[in-house]
């Protein structure tokens, strides 16, 4: 296809110069304007969100992929993935945090791109995707020509084409509050994604993680998040998300205050806290008659 780099194409050239309105753009990894490899605890902590995000992808044991990593900045994500035996190509709208990649000699290609501008790579190339806290970036408008809605749908809908059939994109990201996290995945589903958010220790302040998991063709078993157990053994079920439109009972998306699913859900938070709390019943949030 013509005008559309192969992996041929980022092998010869090692970085490939993108506008300077892209360069301009507002995706950095980790959202950090230092070199993330300067501090030992964020090499940890992105060495952890890599191996999770890469065990998210479900690859087939033995067999090398090829993988693209979406804000790879210097590329420690990629450090991980080649530990792992895969290749991969990686993409950042910094041409700093590429520099320094290259300083690190790292094994896998890279691309300077805008991933709002789409994902520049014939269908079917890749075997899975994966990023670490960068996609929340395109829902900031930094320009007046940026709509993160069309942004986010270029992305996804470009990303989606480069994936092969049966693969997965594990997006791991910070949502900033959920109609951002609403923003994301609607355009995700819009692009033709199936799939749902793995969240990893989902009462933990410090720990909670945010994992976008998006199949490729026919919808996969959700994974699980860890730390999901409650102290009773019971499972916390994980947001899944479908083409269906659920329409809420207030403008905010809660339940109304002193229903039923309100009341039923502020003791499921009890229950949650080991507090004691009464067995729900047929007359759970029933309403009183009112007395004469």
């Amino acid at each position: 296809m013509a005008g559309v780099p192969t992996s041929g194409d980022v092998t010869r050239s090692r970085r490939v110069k993108s506008s300077r309105e892209a360069v301009a753009g507002a995706v950095v990894l980790q959202g950090c304007s230092f070199p993330v490899t300067c501090s030992s605890r964020v090499v940890e902590i992105q060495s952890q969100m890599s191996e999770r995000a890469v065990e998210l992808l479900g690859l087939p044991e033995d067999q090398p992929c090829l993988l693209l990593d979406v804000g790879c900045g210097s590329g420690l994500s990629g450090d991980y993935i080649s530990d792992e035996g895969h290749y991969w190509i990686g993409m950042d709208i910094s041409s700093a945090m590429l520099d320094v990649a290259v300083e690190r000699e790292v094994e896998g290609d890279l691309l300077l791109a805008d991933v709002g501008h789409g994902i520049p790579f014939r269908p079917g190339m890749f075997d899975g995707c994966i990023s670490i806290s960068a996609v929340q970036w395109l829902c900031n408008a930094d320009k007046k020509s940026h709509s993160p809605p069309k942004r986010l749908y270029r992305f996804f809908s470009t990303l989606y084409t480069a994936l092969a059939r049966g693969s997965r994109a594990v997006l791991q990201l910070y949502p900033e509050n959920s109609e951002q996290l609403e923003l994301i995945t609607a355009q995700a589903m819009r692009a033709g994604f199936t799939g749902g958010m793995v969240v990893d220790y989902p009462n933990s302040a410090k720990a909670k993680k945010f994992f976008l998991c998006l199949f490729v063709g026919a919808s996969g078993t959700l994974p699980k998040g860890l730390g999901t157990e409650c102290a009773d053994g019971e499972e916390i079920h994980q947001a899944k998300f479908t083409n269906e439109r659920i329409r809420f009972r207030n403008a905010k998306g809660k339940s109304v205050k002193k229903s039923r699913d309100w009341i039923l859900e502020k003791k499921e938070r009890r229950r949650r806290q080991g507090k004691e709390v009464r067995a729900d019943t047929k007359y759970t949030g029933r309403k009183r008659r009112p007395r004469f």
